[in-house]
């Protein structure tokens, strides 16, 4: 008999003013068992005196304090713990979070990833690079190694035109630059088939699946993050670069693909909504 396990990720823009805005009363309510959180910018202790009551926790701080960082909350006892990647040089704190579970006997791995936001042209973009290139031959490893495995988690690229509202105004900007669009057209490619990135880079396929574009469909968006300046929210000029990026098996048993969307703009208590899915395991 399989489990449902409902697993979700949320940028909280930092966990201590979400708590204050009202995300405790969300996760109170939504039947999580899996939670993922980037952008938590608080310690462990802080974090403890908000996340507890039954949950068990692990937080990747950033090197530099009151910024990044990526956590993990279960229902569910936690199994091994991986925080790193990339080459030993690569300051990658803050920003990736493994964690091993075992569901009705079945392992599964679930990632928290909070991928650079960049900036054209400059250092933070080249950083940005860096932690893409890290992330994909980690996701190449994983998904030799583990038939269940997801990772969830700000990705800041949307990955095609369906994902950003106004993307004819920002091909030229971090978050919807051509090449690194290419990274997620091969994350999203067959594994070992020959991918066609819009930047014209090839590659071959890491073989792993979009749950919300495949549960959505051929539609705009959903988006998941508005920007907090003019009337974004409220016209849904949004971008889609909440993801969860399955394993096809996993993928498989994904239902209930929900973009929690607060009902009014002073609803919020993050920039970002949560995404949250149900996987039978």
């Amino acid at each position: 008999m399989s489990k449902s396990l409902r697993i979700a990720s949320v940028n909280v823009n930092g966990i201590r003013a979400a708590y204050r805005k009202g995300m405790g009363d969300w996760l109170e309510d939504r039947g999580v068992d899996i939670l993922a959180m980037q952008e938590v910018r608080a310690n462990r202790k802080q974090v403890d005196e908000l996340i507890n009551d039954g949950w068990h926790l692990e937080l990747e701080e950033a090197s530099a304090a009151g910024r990044a960082g990526v956590a993990i909350a279960s229902r569910i006892p936690l199994g091994e713990v991986r925080r790193r990647i990339g080459p030993e040089e690569f300051d990658s704190a803050g920003r990736w979070l493994e964690v091993d579970f075992e569901v009705e006997g079945k392992p599964l791995t679930v990632v928290s990833c909070y991928v650079h936001s960049g900036e054209a042209d400059t250092p933070k973009q080249e950083e940005k690079w860096k932690f893409l290139d890290a992330m994909a031959e980690r996701m190449a490893e994983l998904r030799a190694e583990r038939e269940l495995a997801l990772v969830v988690g700000d990705l800041n690229v949307g990955h095609d035109e369906r994902d950003i509202k106004n993307w004819k105004g920002n091909v030229k900007k971090a978050g919807f630059l051509p090449r690194e669009r290419g990274y997620f057209t091969r994350m999203f490619t067959p594994i070992g088939e020959a991918a066609e990135p819009v930047d014209g880079s090839g590659g071959v396929g890491l073989g792993w699946v979009d749950v919300g574009r495949e549960q959505a469909g051929d539609v705009p968006g959903p988006y998941t993050w508005w920007s907090y300046r003019g009337k974004a929210f409220d016209t849904d000029a949004g971008w889609r670069i909440d993801y969860h990026v399955a394993t096809p098996e996993l993928a498989k048993r994904a239902s209930n693909y929900t973009i929690d969307r607060a009902a009014a703009y002073d609803q919020r208590w993050s920039d970002h909504s949560p995404v949250v899915v149900d996987y039978a395991i």
